[in-house]
């Protein structure tokens, strides 16, 4: 399966791999049904239904339902990451300040942005990602995180002039 993670809220495309699933009549994300299913050879395009948690996804055919002995058929619902500081919230606009993003559902950020800007980034816990802020010009910008499960909301980072 790929992606293995995605948002809560569902409706993200999932690809289930396996075998002898031409005639797929279901798939289902830990009971819930999956939409717009569309089988492929062996392989499938699903849309991920809402959940939470870490799922198990199963195949259904003429020939019965999957089961998790095989592969690895589980799939984690994700929270929508949510900033919610900045420590500090300004910094010289040559950049290169560490900056303390404190939130929520932030284990699986992926990327850190400063007004757009990619900034280079290590997730400590579900409540901190330390960024190194990116250079920038003088005035305020938006700090965003992203994860699997979407963009958070923006807080605003000042850059101080040199």
């Amino acid at each position: 399966m790929s992606p293995h993670l995605g948002p809560a809220t569902g409706t993200n495309t999932v690809t289930v791999f396996g075998s002898n699933l031409t005639l797929t009549s279901a798939v289902s994300f830990g009971g819930n049904p999956a939409t717009a299913i569309n089988v492929i050879s062996d392989s499938q395009l699903v849309t991920a239904p809402a959940g939470s948690g870490t799922v198990v996804v199963t195949v259904t055919t003429p020939g019965g339902t999957s089961t998790a002995a095989t592969g690895n058929p589980y799939y984690t619902y994700l929270g929508a990451p949510v900033l919610t500081s900045l420590n500090p919230s300004h910094g010289p606009d040559t950049g290169g300040d560490p900056v303390v993003l404190g939130g929520t559902n932030l284990t699986y950020t992926d990327a850190v942005t400063f007004g757009g800007v990619p900034a280079s980034f290590a997730a400590i816990s579900d409540t901190q990602v330390v960024a190194t802020s990116p250079p920038g010009v003088a005035g305020a910008v938006n700090v965003v995180a992203h994860t699997p499960a979407g963009n958070s909301n923006a807080l605003p980072y000042t850059y101080d002039p040199s």
